[in-house]
């Protein structure tokens, strides 16, 4: 796979404590830097760009994300996080939005990394019901990629080019990918 930036280079993922449990180190830190290869693509763009008038901005969706991650993962996962006030920078400009996200995000795996079986495994609060720690981990993940979809909806509607997420779009390909777009290739294997 080929991403013109990596803000967490794959070597410096903590090693988790149970073999069992990197898979969510790895996705993490993989899902944090399409997160970012995403918002910059939004340099020199309107960040309060919105499709419809019932839509979030851009800018908003990117204050979401560093405010819903820092709940999802403090208050259901118990990671230690710093106070709500304490999470956006203090431009809510690309820039100091990617830099924050990963620094963010670097705690995050160490503390991860750490966690035993048992914790993982934990049944906790989560908003009105009680999910183990690695559902609510996973719902965090797909709750990401969500918005990191909204946003490149907006790229494609602003007619800039969207990065890639798991392989090649219409923008960026490379020797060796391998889009799966017809029947045959469905039948690869």
């Amino acid at each position: 796979m080929h991403y013109d930036h990596v803000a967490i280079d794959e070597s410096t993922i903590p090693k988790a404590n149970s073999p069992l449990f990197q898979h969510l180190l790895e996705t993490y830190a993989s899902e944090t830097n399409k997160v970012v290869s995403n918002w910059l693509e939004f340099k020199g763009l309107n960040l309060d760009f919105k499709p419809h008038s019932r839509s979030t901005s851009a800018r908003d969706i990117m204050k979401h994300q560093l405010l819903s991650e820092r709940r999802f993962f403090g208050e259901f996962l118990g990671t230690p996080e710093p106070k709500p006030d304490a999470v956006l920078p203090s431009a809510l400009e690309v820039e100091p939005c990617c830099s924050r996200l990963v620094e963010l995000a670097r705690a995050r795996l160490s503390f991860f990394a750490a966690q035993s079986q048992d914790w993982w495994f934990e049944v906790v609060p989560f908003f009105d019901v009680r999910r183990e720690r690695i559902w609510v981990f996973w719902r965090r993940v797909l709750h990401t990629a969500h918005h990191r979809t909204q946003l490149t909806v907006y790229l494609r509607l602003m007619e800039h080019k969207v990065p890639p997420t798991y392989g090649p779009t219409a923008d960026v390909s490379w020797t060796g990918a391998d889009p799966t777009n017809s029947v045959d290739a469905a039948g690869r294997k």
